[in-house]
């Protein structure tokens, strides 16, 4: 059986810039639903693609990330971009799996991945939960956050935190995070009541974040979770009591070259003994069992809230994505590529 498979690139390398829907093209080709006699090759009908601002570091022409991580490859314009999915395999070589089984792990922003002997999938067991929470507050969204918080900061009951959102990945677990920034006054709101922080700031607004954070926190700061970077790092590194800990997923005003680079003050950082520690979720994949049984029981006790952005259509893609760097989402981002 064949089908046409249409699929998201760019049509060039993106340097110094935010990505504009522009940047991208939607192509089509044609694709054979069959694997090779003897190739271990499955085929997946894509359900849910996972959309993340590091892929804006594989956009570029040259990146240091592309040589470091594997998963971070630069991508070549005009072919699909891999990234974090789910769906269900409609062909396999591989014996692992079969016909129909939900999988989940690396696809292709396109609604059909051929996956080169299965290596990056597994077999998902949705445990009655939509799919898309796999994705993110059970996926690698989530993972991120709990490692970073849990495994970087190493929370204690009462330290005051201090946990830069960006209104994007919104699964809150920990009863110990008093303060939250966020972009847009709803979404403030939107912590503050349903989310339960004891406050939230919309740090565009601010227009000197050190006085801004020393009035949200008279007494210091003892954590800080970042995924910004830029003039946010550097009114924490100044807010923050000594010994304190930052933890740092991503800096996405950075990726762009259009936002300031962050330059702490390294005196502060020396003095108060600051421990800085960048992460990749990929250092704590070992305990991702342990992580889905965990936040599973949290979800069902209702101690999660789950918050999400789902787009509609390959065709989404590539404004679901350039929104990301315009603040304009609420939650994990996820595309919804077709349904059943």
């Amino acid at each position: 059986m064949e089908v046409t498979n249409k699929y998201v690139t760019v049509k060039t390398h993106i340097d110094g810039l935010a990505p504009q829907e522009s940047d991208f093209e939607l192509k089509t080709t044609a694709l054979h639903l069959s694997v090779e006699p003897g190739s271990k090759d499955v085929i997946v009908k894509n359900l849910y693609v996972s959309i993340d601002p590091y892929q804006s570091n594989r956009m570029k022409r040259v990146c240091s990330s592309q040589k470091l991580v594997s998963t971070a490859d630069g991508i070549t314009p005009g072919q699909a971009i891999s990234a974090h999915g789910l769906g269900r395999v409609v062909a396999s070589g591989n014996p692992e799996f079969e016909k129909d089984d939900l999988v989940v792990g690396l696809i292709n922003w396109e609604e059909y991945t051929i996956v080169k002997g299965g290596n990056t999938l597994r077999k998902l067991d949705p445990m009655g939960f939509p799919l898309s929470y796999h994705l993110g507050v059970l996926g690698l969204s989530g993972l991120t956050a709990y490692a970073g918080f849990v495994e970087v900061c190493k929370p204690k009951k009462g330290r005051k935190c201090l946990y830069q959102l960006l209104v994007g990945q919104l699964e809150i677990w920990w009863d110990n995070m008093p303060s939250s920034s966020a972009v847009m006054l709803w979404a403030v709101e939107l912590l503050k009541g349903k989310l339960g922080f004891d406050d939230a700031f919309n740090y565009k607004e601010e227009t000197d974040l050190k006085s801004t954070l020393k009035r949200y926190f008279p007494d210091g700061m003892d954590i800080y979770f970042d995924n910004v970077g830029g003039k946010m790092l550097e009114a924490s590194v100044a807010n923050m009591n000594p010994f304190g800990r930052i933890a740092v997923c991503g800096i996405i005003s950075e990726y762009t070259g259009i936002g300031e680079r962050a330059a702490p003050d390294m005196i502060d950082i020396v003095y108060k003994r600051l421990k800085i520690q960048g992460f990749l979720v990929i250092d704590y994949l070992k305990g991702m069992d342990d992580f889905i049984s965990t936040t599973s029981n949290h979800l069902s006790t209702g101690k999660i809230h789950v918050l999400e952005d789902i787009s509609q259509g390959v065709e989404s893609i590539s404004s679901t994505f350039v929104g990301l760097f315009q603040g304009d989402n609420v939650g994990e981002k996820v595309v919804k590529v077709v349904d059943e």
